[in-house]
Parts: C-alpha cells; sequence; structure tokens
C-alpha cells in the first residue's frame, strides 16, 4: 500500500512536471488558447499561492516554499505509517503531496508557479491552474469525505 501511494504520488507529480514543460515551451505568457467553449491554455506566472493570493508578499516565495516542504514532509510521515486497507486515505496523502511537491519544484527552480488551466464560461472566470493544485483539491475533498465519514482514524497506525 505504502509503495502504491509513493508511486502514484511520482506519476502525478512527473505528470505535473511534463505539462507545465510542455506549456511553458509551447505557449505565448497571457495568451489564451481555446479548447473547449469553456476550456482554455493559458500560461501565466502566480507568485502567490491559491487564487494569487500573497503574490505582492515579499516572503511569498520562501514562506510558501517552506510551508509546502513542511506539509510534505508529513504527509510522507502519513504514508508511511498507512496502515493495510487505508486505500482513500493514502490516495488523499499521496494527491496532497504530489500537488505540494509540484508546486514546491516551479516555486524553488523558477520563483513562481506555472499555471496554465483555464475555465471560462460566459462572464465567469475561475482562476487559472495547474495539476498539481487539481491533485491537491481532489486530495483534500478525498481526505475531508474521510473526516466526515470517520474513516480517518482507521486508516493510520495507532502504535
Amino acid at each position: 500500500m505504502r509503495l502504491r501511494c509513493y508511486a502514484f504520488a511520482l506519476v502525478i507529480l512527473a505528470i505535473d512536471q511534463l505539462t507545465k514543460w510542455i506549456v511553458d515551451w509551447k505557449l505565448h505568457y497571457g495568451v489564451e488558447m481555446d479548447v473547449l467553449p469553456f476550456l482554455s491554455w493559458k500560461l501565466v506566472h502566480n507568485t502567490g499561492a491559491a487564487f494569487s493570493m500573497f503574490a505582492d508578499a515579499s516572503w511569498s516565495r520562501w514562506g510558501l516554499s517552506l510551508l509546502a516542504g513542511a506539509i510534505s514532509i508529513f504527509l510522507i510521515n502519513e504514508i508511511r505509517t498507512l496502515q493495510r486497507g487505508a486505500g482513500w486515505y493514502g490516495v488523499a496523502c499521496a494527491c496532497i503531496l504530489a500537488g505540494a511537491l509540484g508546486n514546491l519544484v516551479d516555486r524553488v527552480r523558477l520563483g513562481y508557479v506555472i499555471d496554465f488551466v483555464f475555465v471560462h464560461y460566459e462572464a465567469f472566470r475561475f482562476p487559472v491552474f495547474n495539476v498539481a493544485d487539481s491533485a491537491v483539491t481532489v486530495g483534500a475533498a478525498i481526505w475531508i469525505a474521510l473526516a466526515v465519514m470517520g474513516s480517518m482514524s482507521r486508516a493510520r497506525e495507532t502504535s
């Protein structure tokens, strides 16, 4: 179970980094490329956190990097102590770990996170995001669902 969680996180991380590399190579900054009527590729550089919060803060690059690193260490430990059959909790941890590491790599290497998925419909404009952001969102949704159902405490070893 543990090895599968780490492998799953590694696959998500690789997909995140590959898509960001392709987008950075192929797209022009800020220019939309329509894919579907409600979906475009749009290369942007996010120096902040979700929805560009803290983008103008002088501490954002290293502060957010430190936070992502701490969260990653916590999640690596959570996966390390998973019980057999902890399935969905492991998936949640792996998704969040991959997302945190994906954006951490960008932040440390580039000083910003590459975002490129732009969802929109008529006047609705969702903030541009990436694969790592999606992984964190999916992982957090699973984590919350497990917490609401009371399944998380059974997923971790009590020793």
